[in-house]
């Protein structure tokens, strides 16, 4: 009995609050004296974003079921993101949706294979769907109120979504999926907030949106709304260090996360996609 309280005392003394210090036992999650939060809890599911350098950054991952934004200018790496987001939920149990603009699906991948990811293996099993824009929405915009729109186009997303049980979604990028009805600003606004709304409540898939940002200009999208509708922003750049162009990722908005405003250098390698080195000082 009295070596069994010795093993409980021992036990509640190895878990301790980082603010206060009060000893917790392990079934602790919050300190019951400052609710500190204890290290090393996860309160949110989250999903791997393919990458173990940002999902350590990101405590995990990106939370099941948010959406979220990766902007940048033409050339910053947005779509190998998406697709090794893409194609690391399609191997582990975790179907994708892939909505790109207007490629055909044997020329993505044909280039997707130059690159070194074979996709074909994988939508032949239903781990993963191509869908181009011009061939599966655009006749579900024109002339149409925003209701029937969106409505139409979560119907086909959710079709898609129960065929291969799809748990991740890209959309790569946004814009097509609105610049085929109207460029006014209040209804693109407007369009894109039941957009997302609606995908999070009736898919229940974790989205990744990308959206290009004009080189040059200080932005963070395309119509200025995305940022704020997202549960997180990722922004990847080309910037000038000396003599030599590099590319840089910068997570300015991720809900719920602590994460610290730090730049990080990343390169493209073949194969592997994205790769986080060192951050900058």
């Amino acid at each position: 009995m009295q070596r069994r309280e010795a093993v409980r005392r021992e036990a509640v003394g190895s878990y301790s609050c980082e603010q206060c210090g009060r000893p917790l036992s392990p079934e602790y999650k919050f300190c019951p004296a400052c609710g500190t939060p204890r290290r090393g809890v996860s309160y949110v599911r989250r999903v791997s974003t393919g990458n173990p350098a940002i999902d350590e950054i990101l405590e995990g991952g990106f939370e099941v079921g948010k959406t979220y934004l990766l902007a940048g200018e033409a050339g910053t790496g947005k779509t190998i993101f998406s697709l090794q987001y893409l194609l690391y939920g399609a191997k582990n149990n975790e179907p994708g949706i892939y909505v790109t603009i207007d490629e055909r699906p044997e020329m993505l991948v044909r280039d997707v294979r130059n690159f070194g990811w074979d996709l074909q293996p994988l939508i032949e099993t239903k781990k993963l769907v191509i869908l181009p824009v011009r061939r599966y929405f655009t006749s579900k915009m024109w002339g149409r109120e925003m209701d029937t729109i969106v409505n139409n186009i979560i119907e086909e997303l959710d079709r898609r979504r129960r065929e291969i049980g799809a748990k991740r979604l890209v959309i790569d990028p946004i814009a097509p999926l609105v610049t085929t009805y109207s460029n006014e600003v209040a209804w693109v606004r407007e369009y894109i907030r039941s957009l997302i709304f609606s995908i999070e409540e009736k898919l229940g898939v974790t989205t990744v949106i990308t959206s290009e940002v004009p080189t040059g200009e200080n932005m963070m999208s395309r119509y200025g709304v995305e940022e704020f509708l997202a549960s997180g922003v990722i922004l990847l750049s080309l910037s000038r260090v000396g003599n030599s162009i590099i590319r840089t990722m910068f997570i300015r908005k991720m809900r719920w996360t602590a994460v610290n405003p730090t730049i990080y250098r990343f390169e493209i390698e073949r194969g592997r996609g994205i790769v986080l080195k060192e951050p900058l000082s």
